[in-house]
Protein backbone atom coordinates (compact mmCIF):
# COMPACT_ATOMS: atom_id res chain seq x y z
CA UNK A 1 0.00 0.00 0.00
CA UNK A 2 1.50 3.44 -0.95
CA UNK A 3 0.51 6.24 1.24
CA UNK A 4 1.58 9.71 1.42
CA UNK A 5 2.93 11.55 4.28
CA UNK A 6 -0.25 14.09 4.48
CA UNK A 7 -2.48 10.87 4.30
CA UNK A 8 -1.46 9.82 7.49
CA UNK A 9 -2.24 12.56 9.39
CA UNK A 10 -5.99 11.09 9.17
CA UNK A 11 -4.46 7.21 10.99
CA UNK A 12 -5.26 6.43 14.36
CA UNK A 13 -2.29 4.97 15.97
CA UNK A 14 -3.38 1.55 18.13
CA UNK A 15 -0.91 -0.67 20.40
CA UNK A 16 -0.87 -3.63 18.66
CA UNK A 17 -0.65 -5.46 22.13
CA UNK A 18 -3.33 -4.14 24.34
CA UNK A 19 -5.62 -1.81 21.72
CA UNK A 20 -4.67 1.47 23.42
CA UNK A 21 -5.46 4.08 21.32
CA UNK A 22 -2.95 6.80 21.18
CA UNK A 23 -4.68 9.35 19.03
CA UNK A 24 -3.95 10.59 15.60
CA UNK A 25 -0.56 10.88 14.11
CA UNK A 26 0.33 14.44 14.45
CA UNK A 27 3.60 14.66 13.25
CA UNK A 28 6.73 12.76 11.50
CA UNK A 29 10.40 12.84 12.85
CA UNK A 30 13.00 12.30 9.78
CA UNK A 31 16.69 12.56 9.96
CA UNK A 32 17.24 15.03 7.09
CA UNK A 33 20.68 13.63 6.84
CA UNK A 34 19.99 10.04 6.05
CA UNK A 35 17.10 11.04 4.96
CA UNK A 36 14.88 8.38 6.82
CA UNK A 37 11.67 8.30 8.98
CA UNK A 38 12.90 8.28 12.68
CA UNK A 39 9.79 8.05 14.63
CA UNK A 40 5.60 8.85 14.43
CA UNK A 41 4.78 11.13 16.80
CA UNK A 42 1.09 11.75 18.76
CA UNK A 43 0.33 15.31 20.54
CA UNK A 44 -0.28 15.06 24.09
CA UNK A 45 -3.62 14.49 25.59
CA UNK A 46 -5.49 17.83 26.69
CA UNK A 47 -5.54 18.16 30.61
CA UNK A 48 -8.74 20.15 31.88
CA UNK A 49 -10.19 20.50 28.21
CA UNK A 50 -7.16 22.05 27.67
CA UNK A 51 -6.86 24.51 30.52
CA UNK A 52 -4.17 23.06 31.66
CA UNK A 53 -2.21 22.48 28.72
CA UNK A 54 -0.93 19.01 27.26
CA UNK A 55 0.67 15.94 27.86
CA UNK A 56 3.86 15.58 26.87
CA UNK A 57 4.15 14.51 22.92
CA UNK A 58 4.61 10.69 22.91
CA UNK A 59 7.07 9.20 19.84
CA UNK A 60 7.03 5.81 18.32
CA UNK A 61 10.15 5.06 16.75
CA UNK A 62 10.12 3.56 13.36
CA UNK A 63 11.53 0.41 14.50
CA UNK A 64 7.99 0.17 16.58
CA UNK A 65 5.66 0.54 13.62
CA UNK A 66 4.22 -3.34 12.50
CA UNK A 67 1.44 -2.05 10.28
CA UNK A 68 0.07 0.59 8.60
CA UNK A 69 -3.90 0.18 7.78
CA UNK A 70 -6.33 2.08 5.58
CA UNK A 71 -7.38 3.64 8.59
CA UNK A 72 -4.87 3.01 11.57
CA UNK A 73 -1.28 2.44 12.53
CA UNK A 74 -0.39 -0.57 14.27
CA UNK A 75 2.24 -0.06 17.00
CA UNK A 76 4.16 -2.03 19.60
CA UNK A 77 3.21 0.08 22.54
CA UNK A 78 6.07 -0.44 24.58
CA UNK A 79 9.12 1.22 22.48
CA UNK A 80 6.82 4.64 22.85
CA UNK A 81 9.24 7.58 23.88
CA UNK A 82 8.65 11.36 24.58
CA UNK A 83 9.07 13.22 21.42
CA UNK A 84 12.50 14.93 20.93
CA UNK A 85 11.84 18.26 20.74
CA UNK A 86 8.01 17.99 22.80
CA UNK A 87 6.17 18.95 19.28
CA UNK A 88 7.72 22.51 19.83
CA UNK A 89 9.07 22.47 15.64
Amino acid sequence: MMCRISELQYKEIVDIADGTRYGFLNDVEVDGDRGTVEALVVSGQRRLLGLLGREPDVAFPWSAVKRIGTDIILVDGGKRTPSRNGGKG
